[in-house]
């Protein structure tokens, strides 16, 4: 199953650890290379010497040598073993452990590989139950799962306290199977394709403090962005304003005007193989801007009257000066009569695919980390999509348009 895999597992200082000399037999006898890094809190409850002797291979258990021990190393261990791995566990990862990598701490052997690796990071969660529903635990995961890493769930059942809750780490089996299924999904099939990706909204400024703008929150464009870098493309995504992470292995460029968003695809589109339109972008913009914030004592009436303009059709222009084989995929948001505007859309603006959502139903749109959406290729065909979390849709979205890129002649 993991014939000829390379997992570096890392094991933190909660009372799981000690199942991690049965986990590194699990994977051996799946057929993987096991290397392991430790904390130090982890080597209270497992010694290094049997994860050494059941990995057989060295364990990293302290930053720096033993300048007691009569052999010495230089050796830049984090680069080598970042260098080896084909997958970074961190089982069990205690909440401590995630709040480091979360906010980018590296003072032991399992936070600067999570800094230094460059394969896919997993992390299993195990800690008592109150410890994993505190809102910063949550808060952290959250980060963690918008930068790309791997999330296992922790289990229901009996925690060390005594009480039964969920905190556990997963069964043994459940975590060598869940590695497996990360890796399969890690084919670089995109490796050498370039692919721009626009999410969030745009602001359009009224004045120093107002502006025009929309609800969107950039997760969608986001989710996509981070599915297309999974597969090995050179991703740019230009977004506007959003407090999201950037994804890993993506170049991120930010914006704040449909102008600034316009300006910086022209850049790109030449050297895109595909561009995906998730953007919201503003219609309409104020044909002046006031230099000071507009008072409202200043006013000689009681309404204030905002003379508007449109803003370029970025994804019309995008239609018109497609290039031989790149694929354009646009969006569209309605609230009515989707399939009828979408397909309008499709074909005016010479797209490839559009992805169309209706944010009155509940979990879409806007905001969540679901959504519903329906697909439309060129030719007409429609496939839906039941309410999904975005990151996982982005991947199906990715697998379709993919597979479109690589059959083009």
């Amino acid at each position: 199953m993991l014939r000829n895999k390379k997992i570096l597992l890392g094991v933190t200082g909660g009372i799981a650890a000690y199942k991690t000399a049965n986990l590194i037999r699990e994977f051996r006898k799946a057929g993987a290379s096991v290397r392991v890094v430790m904390t130090n809190a982890a080597t209270y409850f497992i010694s290094p010497v049997t994860l050494s002797a059941l990995s057989e291979g060295p364990v990293i258990a302290d930053t720096f040598p033993d300048l007691h021990h009569w052999q010495i190393s230089s050796d830049t261990w984090h680069i080598t073993l970042g260098e080896w791995a084909d997958i970074f566990l961190i089982a069990p990862a205690t909440a401590n452990t995630i709040a480091k990598i979360a906010y980018g701490v590296a003072d032991n052997p399992v936070t600067i590989m999570a800094l230094s690796i460059r394969c896919p990071i997993v992390i299993s969660p195990a800690m008592d139950t109150f410890m994993w529903e505190n809102k910063a635990t949550q808060e952290n995961i959250s980060k963690l799962i918008q930068r790309g890493i791997s999330v296992l769930e922790p289990e229901v059942g009996e925690l060390a306290s005594g009480l039964k809750g969920k905190g556990r780490l997963p069964e043994l089996k459940s975590i060598v199977k869940a590695v497996d299924e990360i890796l399969k999904k890690q084919k670089m099939i995109l490796k050498g394709k370039k692919i721009l990706v626009t999410a969030g909204p745009t602001y359009e400024p009224i004045d120093p403090v107002r502006f025009i703008g929309n609800r969107s929150s950039g997760k969608m464009g986001f989710a996509i962005a981070r599915a297309s870098a999974k597969l090995g493309a050179d991703v740019t995504l230009i977004t506007g304003p959003t407090t999201l992470e950037t994804p890993m292995n993506v170049k991120r460029i930010n914006i704040e005007t449909a102008d600034e968003m316009f300006k910086y695809t022209k850049k790109y589109m030449r050297t895109s193989d595909v561009i995906i339109m998730s953007a919201a972008v503003s219609d309409f913009k104020p044909i002046q801007k006031s230099k000071r914030k507009i008072k409202k004592e200043n006013l000689k009436e009681e309404n204030l009257t905002i003379e508007l303009k449109k803003n370029p059709d970025i994804l019309e222009y995008l239609g018109r000066h497609k290039l031989k084989n790149q694929i354009l995929v646009g969006f569209a948001l309605e609230t009515e009569n989707e399939i009828e505007y979408a397909r309008k859309k499709l074909k005016n603006k010479n797209l490839d695919f559009i992805v169309v959502n209706n944010p009155l139903l509940k979990g879409a749109g806007f905001g969540y980390d679901t959504n519903i959406i329906t697909l439309i290729d060129k030719k007409g065909k429609i496939k839906n999509f039941k309410i999904l979390p975005k990151e996982l849709l982005a991947e199906k979205l990715m697998s379709i348009i993919s597979e479109k890129l690589l059959n083009l002649k």
